[in-house]
């Protein structure tokens, strides 16, 4: 097919999918927009009332306490996720037998739903803990650490099935020049492996930064936000202010809307960031 019957018929086979995003997203994320600057309970009876609601968010403790939690918890498995799984991925990429078994192994609880994994980990986690008479209610802390626990355990063996494909892309004459000029295997790891594979950092920082700051699903089951919403984060904080605070759906709304800015905005600037050092390298 050459490129002037391509250009003549691209559209009839783009239209279908372009109508579809149009109606399944572009049209609900301008509503919203909209609906952040009203008060209403369903979509026909919505009243402008400007800046209200968002002034009404910063007078909500408990989206500022949720904020920070989220930030807390987003830089600890950002970091925990990716050393682990750049740490797995080296060792996997060694000549040792049953490789294909262990990348497995890691990878399924990737597979498993967010609801369930939230529930298996709940009891997993008060089963411990009630040898001490505690469980992961007790205090923010430990639903902090419980969830810590979890994302680590579903995220690790995804990103580094990312990281043996940069791994692997390193090619083999750069390596053993490195050991000829008497490189030892830290300088090798420091000054080859890792700039060779900011590719997938940059990959993998962005996936591990933006599944943290949306976590929902997992904080629903694990914790719930308890005890008094010390352990709610902030998608499960709009997620209550919307449905279960009457007169609230408008700021729940403005709060959706903040909730994209920080997200959108967080992963330009890291993906900016590790691109940089794409360049440098």
């Amino acid at each position: 097919m050459n490129k002037k019957t391509m250009r003549k018929y691209s559209p009839i086979f783009l239209a279908p999918t372009l109508i579809a995003f149009t109606i399944g997203f572009i049209v609900p994320f301008l509503m919203g927009i909209y609906l952040s600057f009203c008060e209403f309970t369903t979509v026909v009876d919505a009243k402008w009332v400007g800046v209200k609601n968002y002034l009404r968010i910063w007078g909500d403790a408990s989206f500022l306490h949720s904020l920070w939690f989220t930030a807390a918890f987003t830089i600890v498995t950002v970091v925990v996720i990716n050393v682990l799984g750049f740490t797995v991925a080296l060792l996997l990429t060694k000549k040792i037998r049953g490789t294909n078994v262990f990348r497995t192994v890691f990878f399924m609880p990737n597979l498993i739903g967010g609801i369930i994994l939230g529930y298996i980990w709940q009891l997993l986690l008060n089963g411990i803990l009630l040898q001490f008479n505690r469980t992961l209610t007790y205090s923010g802390a430990y639903g902090f650490w419980g969830l810590v626990i979890l994302m680590c355990w579903q995220q690790v063996g995804y990103m580094m099935i990312i990281y043996i494909a940069g791994i692997q892309n390193i090619p083999g004459e750069l390596v053993e020049a490195a050991k000829i000029d008497g490189a030892s295997p830290r300088q090798i790891l420091k000054s080859v492996t890792i700039p060779m594979v900011m590719p997938s950092i940059t990959i993998c920082t962005f996936l591990t930064l933006t599944n943290s700051f949306k976590l929902f699903d997992q904080n629903l089951a694990l914790t719930a936000g308890e005890p008094s919403k010390m352990s709610e984060m902030l998608a499960l904080n709009i997620y209550y202010t919307f449905y279960t605070r009457n007169g609230w759906e408008g700021v729940g709304q403005a709060k959706a809307v903040i909730f994209f800015l920080l997200v959108a905005l967080i992963a330009i600037i890291q993906t900016r960031l590790t691109r940089s050092k794409e360049v440098q390298q």
